[in-house]
């Protein structure tokens, strides 16, 4: 019996060490998974993130002392090469500059080039190192660089009437951050095939620009026309995701040049309570929407006239060179004809927060300044709707701006209608890379489900709400009923509208108080129909825009019925 309760209390302590040690291996493993994590975090730091993190003053002595001493090394070793530096980046500028010059000359002159071209003797100074890649693949750093220049830099300009001018680019101030990469990694010195250079940030640009025995003031126009090209040639050449690619060991090294990702599709719908700049009336709102910000990149949207609210539903599309890294800008200006326009507002969208293949719908806060991005005063509103493609992902996600864009039933649809018989054959690669245009013609089915928390306008504490349907396209126009004294009516009805070209109409809803002897505005939905289509049947809650409260239940449906044009 003894020997029975020892053989037990023997398998249950045994089993008990098994269970504790197998704990603290786990305990340990995922104390190790989360050092690795966090070392590799810190690894990826960036200077400005540290200094966010820890400023300064409570680094400990020697840490500072390292940093600085490195940075010192650097910098005195800069100094020692800076002659070859110059000779070499010289002549690299010259051959990589110029043509950019001359692509982005102003109309009011017939030639631009550099004359003379010397960084000079000052060399410029690192603040700041980080790495932010280091593996088989390579290694990627950031300096963060201060130069005060003494360069002799003189561009030959000409006129059209024949007039040469000698222009000295002088006083130059530059601050800004460049990344090197060191790509790939191979056996032989120095352990990587090429240098990637490129501008990853221009956080100063100063220069002043002088004739040589004269005035350049004479030329009204000239001056502000040269200083748009210099900074657009630097934008163009430098600025990331563009990339120099200088080979250290003779190779193909075409991978490491910058190759588009994929494209942005981007529907400007709309804007509210802007700001007004303009003492008599209102504001003549327009915005300008990019990238990249190079004058063939960036797009215009068209003026709405004496709106602070405006309605524009255009559509842009941009091509996408590094999505981890890059942004959308819009810039929402007051139209002052002949003059300068005003800045109302601008914005700023993170391309590396949409999601692949699906449509992002969002208003963004407008601000004063992007690189302060702190602004208590209300500017406004602007509302977006983007759709990222990547070309990785070409056969997985659908894109309906593009001229080849299939899906289920739209396919079914083109079977069917092809040559006008019910059971056409399938269409050929060939015939569909001659359409130059697909418009999106179809029935959309709008149900009125429903109205949640509706704002009270009579007098009684409540409301008598009905919806106003139209298409703003067609100017088709439905109403529901009216429900009396409800802040959360139910309608459930229906409404069929045939839309001749979805992806540039869009859908307006807006709900009235009914009264006896009039009506009273409680709010609006403002709807594209690219989701729709896309998705062709959906459900969602939307708020109502000029309310303090409430939100309308919808059902949407998209049959389509595609029209094929020829450009």
């Amino acid at each position: 019996m003894a020997f029975l309760v020892a053989l037990v209390l023997g398998v249950v302590v045994g089993i008990g060490l098994v269970v504790a040690f197998a704990k603290s291996e786990n305990a340990r493993s995922r104390k190790r998974r989360a050092l690795a994590a966090t070392i590799a975090s810190f690894a990826r730091m960036t200077v400005e993130d540290s200094r966010k993190i820890l400023p300064a003053d409570v680094y400990p002595s020697w840490v500072v002392f390292a940093r600085q001493q490195k940075l010192k090394w650097l910098n005195q070793e800069l100094v020692k090469i800076w002659p070859f530096v110059d000779q070499a980046a010289s002549e690299l500028i010259r051959t990589s500059v110029e043509p950019t010059l001359e692509q982005y000359r102003p109309v009011i002159l017939a030639s631009l080039k550099f004359s003379k071209l010397t960084l000079g003797t000052v060399a410029p100074q690192f603040t700041g190192i980080s790495i932010l890649e280091e593996n088989e693949s390579g290694i990627i750093m950031e300096l963060e660089m201060n130069w005060d220049a003494n360069s002799s830099i003189i561009l030959d300009i000409k006129t059209y009437l024949g007039v040469a001018l000698p222009i000295q680019v002088k006083n130059i101030g530059f601050t800004g951050v460049f990344r090197l990469m060191f790509k790939p990694m191979v056996d032989q010195f120095p352990c990587f095939g090429a240098v990637c250079f490129s501008l990853r940030e221009k956080k100063k640009l100063d220069f002043t620009l002088k004739v040589i025995g004269g005035n350049l003031s004479t030329l009204p126009g000239v001056s502000d026309a040269i200083e748009a090209t210099i900074r657009n040639a630097v934008e163009d050449t430098l600025m990331w995701p563009v990339r120099k690619v200088i080979p250290i060991i003779p190779g193909d090294y075409s991978d490491l040049e910058l190759k588009p990702v994929g494209t942005l599709e981007v529907k400007l719908v709309q804007a509210r309570d802007l700001t007004n700049k303009d003492i008599i009336g209102k504001s003549d709102p327009f915005s300008i929407v990019y990238i990249r910000p190079l004058p063939d990149k960036m797009k215009r949207s068209k003026t709405i006239d004496n709106d602070l609210s405006p309605i524009w539903n255009e559509h842009f599309e941009f091509i996408v060179e590094d999505v981890s890294t890059q942004n959308l800008t819009v810039k929402i200006y007051d139209d002052d004809g002949v003059q300068a326009a005003d800045l109302i507002g601008c914005a700023q969208v993170r391309l590396k927060d949409l999601e692949p293949g699906k449509v992002k719908d969002i208003w963004v806060k407008l601000v004063k300044d992007l690189e302060i991005q702190r602004d208590n005063k209300d500017r406004g509103q602007v509302h977006l709707e983007l759709l990222y493609c990547p070309y990785d992902m070409k056969d997985e996600v659908s894109n309906p701006f593009d001229k080849q864009f299939t899906m289920t039933s739209l396919e079914r649809t083109i079977k069917n209608t092809q040559n006008g018989t019910p059971n056409g054959s399938s269409l050929s690669g060939k015939t569909l890379s001659r359409r130059k245009e697909i418009i999106m013609r179809g029935v959309l089915s709008v149900t009125v489900v429903s109205a949640e928390d509706l704002p009270a306008m009579d007098i009684a504490g409540k409301s008598d709400p009905y919806v106003v349907l139209n298409m703003k396209k067609s100017k088709t126009k439905h109403k529901t009923r009216v429900v009396n004294e409800s802040l959360n009516p139910t309608w459930g009805q229906t409404f069929d509208f045939v839309v001749e070209d979805g992806l540039h109409d869009m859908l307006i809803l807006e709900v009235w108080d009914h009264d006896t002897f009039g009506k009273d505005y409680m709010g609006r939905c403002i709807l594209t129909l690219t989701r729709v289509i896309m998705e062709e049947d959906y459900k969602e809650s939307f708020p109502l825009e000029g309310a303090k409260s409430g939100k309308l239940n919808l059902h949407l449906k998209w049959s389509p019925q595609p029209i094929y044009r020829d450009t």
